[in-house]
């Protein structure tokens, strides 16, 4: 139905000015996603359409439904998922404002399930690369032609498990690190959307220098500095959905090798739960 998805993140809840085809109510073995998913027309493409923390921003980062989101996404033929994140930015040259392409996490999360498998099957993809490299140059590319805002590449993300904001220690720490932006939502989603063999990759907009600037954070800041990530992003959507090509990537057989249990031994509930994405592979 929908080969490319958008998860919109923070004071990303709606496409506005496209034509909306199908809204989808879908059930998962995971209970619910975060919210009804929407099939939009975007440059005669189908695009499915998901926010986050659910309309009117209702779940925690650690509380996000990632493993129904991800088995509802597959469940209508969704190959490329664009992840739309706020982010704080670590680096005096990553600007509130800027749009950052990321390309690897430093995973500080302590309480969220990070794996499909378990539950009687054990499986190891590889994720030396956590974002598809492909998708993400794709992105690069046409923001950086579009010439909304400044755009960094290749940035090192860090997921924290929040909700609360980092200490001034934490912050400097990760600095120390020379890592560049921080934020709560890429795990367990980067790792999931791998083990479902979907590409993933990630526009973060930075909102604020996080808190080792000396520039005061404010509430009012942020939401001002995100009302304008947002309003890019919008003008950014057709272009972007345009030159994003459909073929084959590696992200496509990330499980192909995964698996280590005997299919005879997989709990016959796990094996249905998980079918959508492995069923290929046991039979």
């Amino acid at each position: 139905m929908a080969e490319i998805a958008i998860i919109g993140g923070s004071g990303v809840y709606q496409i506005e000015g496209v034509k909306i085809i199908q809204e989808l109510d879908i059930d998962t073995p995971f209970g619910k996603p975060s919210d009804k998913i929407m099939i939009a027309e975007i440059e005669g493409k189908e695009v499915a359409f998901l926010p986050r923390h659910g309309k009117g921003h209702r779940i925690l980062p650690g509380e996000l439904p990632v493993e129904a989101n991800v088995w509802a996404l597959k469940s209508i033929g969704v190959r490329k998922v664009i992840a739309v994140s706020a982010v704080g930015s670590l680096k005096e040259k990553i600007k509130p404002r800027d749009f950052v392409i990321p390309s690897q996490i430093i995973d500080r999360t302590k309480n969220r399930p990070l794996s499909l498998f378990g539950k009687g099957v054990v499986g190891h993809v590889s994720f030396a690369d956590p974002f598809c490299p492909h998708l993400s140059e794709s992105l690069y590319q046409t923001l950086k032609k579009l010439n909304l805002t400044d755009i960094h590449r290749d940035a090192a993300y860090v997921c924290m498990e929040g909700p609360q904001f980092s200490t001034k220690a934490e912050s400097n720490l990760y600095r120390s690190w020379d890592a560049d932006i921080i934020g709560m939502t890429a795990i367990p989603e980067a790792k999931m959307f791998r083990e479902a063999e979907i590409c993933y990759a990630m526009i973060a907009l930075s909102t604020d220098y996080d808190c080792w600037h000396e520039e005061i954070v404010t509430v009012e800041m942020v939401i001002g500095n995100m009302k304008s990530n947002v309003e890019n992003i919008k003008k950014a959507l057709p272009d972007i959905i345009k030159n994003i090509e459909i073929k084959s990537c590696g992200c496509e057989q990330a499980a192909a090798f995964a698996i280590m249990t005997d299919k005879k031994m997989i709990p016959q509930e796990t094996k249905q739960k998980l079918s959508l994405f492995y069923k290929k592979y046991w039979d």
